[in-house]
């Protein structure tokens, strides 16, 4: 089943590709990879989601601001890529949570993520290597910010 498909079939609508927000590229392909920058949690309203996790924030709702993340950067890789199914499989994400000092179930949270990119891409070409740690602040307040490297197929 295309990842577009399976998207489908699990009822996902992709919000708009974020807008730019300073000197960088959302995705640049190089050599057969796609990395992306930062991505954060769009809500449906095109705001963010923010908040430090452990203190404005529970872990649910932490991992509910990676799953926003997620849909946000598989919109950027839809417009970058020109269809989810070019890509072959997610090798690496990287998880920032802003978060007191005294969370500790980062993992926790960019679960959220990790869910959404299994469901979207299965069990083998969606899980991946992955970090998880926290952070003192993130731009613009966030809670969260994941960037990720794909593997793709040639266009």
């Amino acid at each position: 089943m295309s990842h577009e498909q399976r998207l489908a079939d699990l009822g996902i609508e992709l919000p708009a590709a974020p807008a730019v927000m300073g000197l960088y590229r959302p995705v640049i392909v190089v050599e057969g990879f796609a990395t992306t920058s930062g991505h954060g949690p769009l809500k449906p309203d095109g705001k963010l989601m923010t908040g430090r996790v452990g203190a404005d924030l529970d872990t649910a709702a932490g991992a509910e601001a990676a799953r926003l993340t997620g849909l946000a950067m598989l919109a950027s890789l839809r417009a970058t890529l020109g269809s989810l199914d070019r890509i072959d499989c997610l090798v690496k994400t990287l998880g920032l949570v802003q978060a007191t000092p005294e969370f500790t179930q980062h993992p926790a949270v960019i679960n959220g993520f990790s869910e959404l990119m299994s469901q979207v891409f299965g069990d083998q070409q969606g899980v991946a290597a992955r970090s998880a740690f926290g952070v003192a602040s993130l731009p613009a307040g966030m809670a969260v910010e994941i960037e990720a490297v794909f593997r793709v197929h040639p266009a």
